[in-house]
Parts: structure tokens; C-alpha cells; sequence
């Protein structure tokens, strides 16, 4: 920006939008401190350098302004976690399935784990049978991102919410 651009030409588009073509850069700062603007490099990999003439603290508003917009646009995907165990009983199981619906429902995505303790590791068959079931029930509101996999101590299954 301005007194910093250290190369001896430019190429130069003014405050309107015009091309002046190639440019000293002593002439080019000349005609900015004229329009009392300033002189931005815009490509500065590109040869000779394409700088522009414009009000700097004008254009980061406005770039910070469009950032802060683009981030409210974003859709936050949240991600619910239900932890069970091999032992979980059906009545809680059921529960934590219903829950896993609405939240489903609401666009969110939900993370089932089976958490095996001592000797229960032993058998993970029961643990992806368990979250098998559960995407079964599930089915027909969401679609499996990724199936039942063992990780350490425990086993996890996540589900995308479909529409």
C-alpha cells in the first residue's frame, strides 16, 4: 500500500475503474495523493503489479463486513452424541432412539457410542449388533455417514440427517 510498493512500475486502474495501462509507480502514488486516496496493490504476483487507486479504510470495512456476513450465512452442523453400553437395556435404548429422532428432525447430526468397560471388549459383536438395530430404526429419517467401527474401548455409528 503506498509508500510500500517497492517495484518501479505498475500496472494502474484509478478510483473510477479505468485502465491506465503501465505506470511508473512515482506517478502512480502522484495521481492517488491528487484523488486523496490510496494506492493498493491488488495482484501483486502478477508482472508488472496491478495496484489500484481507492480509500483503504473503506475497502477492509466493507471486506470485514462481507466476512461477518458470510459467517452468519454458514450452516453450523452439530453434532449429538449418545453414549450406551453392551448392557443398556431396551426401555433406554428406545429413549436415547427417540431422542436421536428429534434432533435428527431438527438437521443435526447424532453420534451413537457404545463404550465397552473390562470384559466387555471382548465381545464388540454385541455392541455393533446394538448400533446395526439402531440404524435399522433409524433408517427412514437418516442415512449412515459411517457404519459401526471399534475404537479402542469403544464402538461408534454416525448418522446423517437425509433432507
Amino acid at each position: 500500500m503506498n509508500r510500500r510498493i517497492r517495484v518501479r512500475e505498475v500496472r494502474l486502474i484509478d478510483h473510477n475503474g479505468t485502465n491506465h495501462g503501465v505506470v511508473p509507480t512515482n506517478q502512480a502514488l502522484q495521481m492517488a495523493e491528487d484523488a486523496e486516496l490510496d494506492l493498493v496493490e491488488v495482484a501483486p504476483n502478477a508482472k508488472p503489479p496491478v495496484c489500484r487507486i481507492m480509500d483503504y479504510g473503506k475497502f477492509a470495512y466493507e471486506k470485514t463486513k462481507r466476512e461477518r456476513e458470510a459467517r452468519k450465512l454458514q450452516k453450523q452442523i452439530e453434532i449429538k452424541t449418545l453414549r450406551l453400553t453392551p448392557r443398556t437395556s431396551d426401555f433406554h435404548r428406545d429413549v436415547y432412539v427417540n431422542k436421536a429422532k428429534k434432533w435428527l428432525e431438527e438437521g443435526k447430526k447424532v453420534k451413537f457410542q457404545v463404550r465397552f468397560k473390562a470384559r466387555e471388549i471382548t465381545y464388540p459383536e454385541i455392541g455393533q449388533q446394538t448400533l446395526e438395530e439402531i440404524a435399522e430404526e433409524l433408517g427412514e429419517i437418516s442415512e449412515v455417514e459411517q457404519a459401526p467401527k471399534l475404537e479402542g474401548w469403544s464402538m461408534t455409528l454416525l448418522l446423517n440427517p437425509t433432507g
